[in-house]
């Protein structure tokens, strides 16, 4: 991210004044048609899980008063090709990760250049050889919706990774129900975790109505400063099981432009709220059932990778 990110917080405030300069927002979760297919059996053949191009995306962001401008999409940098030319976008990706336990999860990865989308993929697979990738290149990153389901199961192990190396949660997302926000909210200040937001709209409906924002920054490295020395703000809205039925029947209508012959199925969109519904209570047992282990204190077990606090520390230099 350059020296500036190197500063310590006392020089930040020196040197970044909140009253002099405007406040920078980000919408640091955002998807466009190059996240790929659905992931759902029987749907990750026909379906995208956008349809949103990312010139779409980058003029709705302006239009909604973002400073600077990323997408990430999952495991893809293509839709970013597009938008190249413009001096306030910079290249991120949300990248699947298989963690030690076998689970998968999303990391926001941002910042990065196509050698490091390389790299990134070619180690996703092993989360200790990409961590060690991302500390080694300062590589800002965060663990995105932490008490979502979305990503399958959750072993207590994987927290145990996040509190240890993880340096950011994201603590509000477009689409999460609030208590789940709430959940990493509080994690995230009981173990020092920088906070980030992001609408993570996969329909341009939601576009930038989630954000993240630092006052007095001028640039992207004085932005990735902010939310490290506590002068991050989250802003914007929750998600909600009405919003998430909007945004389903917007992709399926884009599915229906774009591959006319599922019109056949279209009698099977009525079954769109049971869906969102059952969907939404999911989320809400996992979320209760994590919170609720978390928070009763659980005695952590100590483990192999506690040996070594070399990995945790390079953040703080």
């Amino acid at each position: 991210m350059g020296s500036f990110t190197q500063i310590s917080p006392p020089l930040y405030r020196l040197f970044i004044s909140r009253g002099d300069n405007y406040n920078m927002r980000c919408d640091l979760h955002v998807h466009s048609i190059a996240s790929g297919m659905f992931t759902v059996p029987g749907l990750n053949r026909i379906c995208r899980e956008s349809y949103t191009e990312p010139a779409e995306v980058y003029d709705r962001l302006k239009r909604m008063d973002m400073s600077i401008i990323t997408i990430t999409d999952h495991d893809a940098i293509d839709g970013a090709e597009i938008l190249r030319r413009y001096p306030d976008f910079f290249l991120s990706e949300e990248v699947t990760v298989r963690m030690p336990s076998g689970t998968e999860m999303h990391l926001g990865v941002y910042g990065i250049n196509e050698r490091d989308h390389v790299e990134i993929q070619r180690r996703r697979n092993d989360f200790i050889a990409l961590l060690m990738y991302l500390t080694e290149r300062k590589v800002f990153f965060s663990a995105n919706h932490v008490f979502s389901g979305l990503t399958g199961r959750r072993e207590a192990e994987d927290f145990h990774w996040f509190e240890s190396y993880v340096p950011a949660f994201e603590t509000r997302n477009g689409q999460m129900w609030p208590e789940a926000n709430q959940s990493a909210a509080r994690l995230a200040a009981r173990l020092g975790k920088i906070a980030i937001a992001g609408s993570d709209s996969h329909t341009i409906a939601g576009v930038g109505h989630t954000y993240t924002e630092v006052p007095g920054a001028r640039s992207k490295d004085e932005f990735f400063v902010g939310p490290r020395t506590g002068c991050g703000r989250i802003h914007g809205m929750h998600g909600s099981c009405g919003k998430l039925t909007a945004d389903v029947f917007s992709i399926v209508r884009s599915l229906f432009s774009d591959k006319p012959w599922t019109l056949a199925l279209s009698p099977l969109a009525l079954l769109v709220p049971a869906f969102t519904a059952g969907h939404r209570m999911n989320e809400i047992r996992f979320c209760r059932k994590w919170t609720s282990a978390i928070e009763r204190g659980e005695k952590r077990k100590r483990m192999l990778w506690d040996l070594d606090s070399n990995l945790g520390a390079n953040w703080a230099n």
